[in-house]
């Protein structure tokens, strides 16, 4: 199965301009800050109009799908829209490790992963970079690129902004965080994250539809990851409920484990800790019991 974008060409090209436009007063994601990007104004994210990148290279870390035996083409992008007050990324989300790479630079990025054999470029955390990484795209495109493309997000997206990408990703891999207003409003400083995340994974899905997975690789769909938040149990399963209910039982699922109090989880006592493996083996079988069986849990 061929990428999308390698017959969508023109339109990928398209798409770079209109979305570039956006830089000028920018609106690419529900923050809608309106800074002059291309002017050096900085908004809620803090990135400027050059990609920063933080690192590249075959990541084994990531689901079995996008793994394989080679490993997933990972570009870590710096700087992010949430700036969850948790991230487990801090030193790459916060505080802006990385360096500034041009289009070229990038495209370039993106042909030495396939001649690596990475299965993929995974592309983490783009929302904030969506106009330089496609016109990276169109020019790896033209030199040779046929890798699927994950966009792999926080899920605070712009509706408009995903979908003038229908037909140029194709793999979706939005990180769900809370359905909980307060809760996304304390940790993430977005009360409007959950109305936002829902409309934006509906979006996904009537684009690519469930994960297809060929010989062991992932190669179109959506694939949702959800972090089990220490007390949050039942904001986990009303997401859980929207995914069986709402987008599909099919729809690939990974309940993930790894949350630690990290960056400034600190000053918010009931998230200081560790989820128990109570806690997340609850959300876990709660999934199940809903119908969502395709994913990766860690259940004893």
């Amino acid at each position: 199965m061929l990428p999308l974008y390698v017959d969508n060409l023109q339109l990928l090209r398209e798409r770079a301009q209109e979305l570039e436009a956006l830089l000028e007063s920018c609106v690419l994601c529900p923050r809608a800050c309106g800074v002059n990007r291309l002017r050096g104004e900085i908004g809620y994210c803090k990135a400027p109009a050059e990609l920063v990148v933080s690192s590249i290279g075959p990541h084994f870390g990531e689901e079995p799908p996008l793994v394989g035996w080679r490993g997933s083409g990972t570009i870590f992008l710096t700087h992010c829209n949430l700036r969850c007050v948790f991230c487990q990324n801090y030193q790459i989300s916060h505080l802006g490790h990385g360096d500034e790479v041009d289009v070229e630079g990038m495209g370039g990025f993106m042909l030495w992963l396939q001649e690596r054999g990475c299965h993929n470029i995974n592309l983490v955390t783009p929302t904030h970079y969506v106009p330089q990484i496609l016109s990276a795209l169109y020019l790896a495109a033209q030199k040779g690129l046929r890798l699927p493309v994950v966009y792999n997000c926080g899920g605070y997206e712009s509706l408009s902004v995903i979908r003038k990408l229908k037909g140029l990703i194709d793999i979706y891999m939005p990180d769900i965080k809370f359905f909980d207003p307060d809760a996304s409003s304390r940790y993430l400083h977005a009360p409007d994250y959950p109305d936002i995340v829902r409309e934006v994974v509906r979006e996904m899905h009537s684009q690519v539809g469930e994960l297809v997975i060929e010989e062991g690789l992932a190669v179109r769909g959506i694939l949702v990851r959800h972090l089990v938040m220490p007390g949050w149990t039942k904001d986990s399963k009303a997401i859980m409920d929207f995914l069986a209910k709402e987008i599909s039982k099919d729809t690939y699922v990974n309940i993930m484990f790894q949350y630690r109090p990290l960056h400034q989880a600190y000053r918010f006592p009931e998230i200081h800790r560790r989820p128990t493996r109570q806690e997340y083996e609850e959300v876990c079988r709660y999934a199940m019991a809903q119908g969502l069986r395709r994913g990766f849990y860690e259940l004893e």
